[in-house]
């Protein structure tokens, strides 16, 4: 027990002091001014888009999130492209930084175990990321009121919040990958490289070799209707190993109610179902399982990285 509350203790205490250094770090503020920035003018330009749909659709506060007005995508595709950048600066350097500055035997001789130093540094950055996020989503909710001339509903309100806890998942699991690179390489640059090449990969390449992959596993027969829904299904699959997927089903679920299954549907599954909108929990039981993908993609990237840190060598 007393081992437990001494980590405890100092995992807090590396958080805390993490946490100050990533919101008063250049970078981050940099990065924090290049979100505001993209996010502001992607609200801005769907206001006009929007005004037009007030008082016909009840969910007209969601529309703000996802509708897109050229140039500019919309405001959830820009989260999707900025979210693992951040996620990536926030933790590619997090531990060889120590190796780098040959800090690490220092900071570990304190009363520190390595599991809280880890830890704490991944809370922090976790923090950091959730608190930016949430800086954004409030921004971007009152500007929509001070635009729109109205405030959002009860159900509107749940929906973004629901909306905000998936994106926050979706950083962690950029976050965690970022750490466990920091972790195996000693280069910075090569952890941060490594992690944009993953992403890069799944953000433009993945969804071009999944059809591929799914043919070859389960080649479809033209003239049977249960090889092709086979085949449909292993892709299906095989795009959701992307956090990418996993992120733009859950936020398609949340801020769309009128979305009702994240696969291919038949027309006799549609026989009897009731039209209309669905309520927040069956929209939530929908994405569940991408949701909870996303948190034990980015708990099982952690472990790795704590595994792995437990065994490196640190003495300068």
């Amino acid at each position: 027990m007393r081992r437990e509350g001494s980590a405890l203790q100092g995992a807090g205490t590396v958080m805390m002091k993490e946490l100050a250094d990533n919101l008063t770090s250049t970078r981050m503020r940099l990065l924090e001014i290049l979100i505001f920035l993209t996010g502001a003018g992607a609200v801005y330009a769907t206001i006009g888009e929007v005004k037009d749909l007030v008082g016909e659709d009840r969910f007209v506060f969601l529309r703000i999130f996802t509708t897109a007005k050229e140039p500019l995508p919309s405001f959830v595709a820009f989260l999707g492209f900025l979210i693992p950048i951040v996620a990536i600066a926030l933790g590619f350097d997090n531990v060889n930084g120590e190796f780098g500055r040959r800090t690490m035997s220092r900071v570990l001789a304190q009363p520190i175990y390595r599991d809280a130093l880890l830890f704490g540094k991944f809370m922090a950055g976790l923090a950091t990321l959730a608190v930016m996020l949430a800086a954004l989503w409030i921004f971007v909710i009152g500007l929509a009121i001070l635009m729109l001339g109205l405030p959002p509903s009860t159900e509107e309100m749940i929906r973004g919040f629901a909306f905000l806890v998936s994106a926050i998942a979706y950083g962690g699991v950029w976050l965690a990958l970022a750490l466990l690179f920091s972790v195996v390489f000693r280069s910075a640059a090569t952890a941060a490289l490594a992690s944009l090449a993953i992403w890069l990969f799944f953000a433009f390449f993945w969804n071009f070799l999944v059809p591929l992959l799914a043919q070859a596993i389960a080649p479809p027969d033209p003239y049977d209707i249960q090889s092709l829904l086979n085949t449909v299904a292993v892709g299906q699959g095989l795009s959701r190993v992307s956090p990418n997927t996993l992120f733009a089903e859950t936020t398609m679920a949340f801020l769309n109610p009128a979305t009702r299954s994240m696969g291919l549907v038949l027309q006799s599954q549609m026989q009897g179902a009731i039209s209309g909108p669905l309520p927040f929990m069956q929209s939530m039981a929908l994405v569940w399982p991408q949701l909870t993908g996303m948190l034990a993609s980015f708990i099982v990237l952690f472990t790795f990285a704590y595994v792995t840190f437990q065994r490196q060598e640190v003495r300068a």
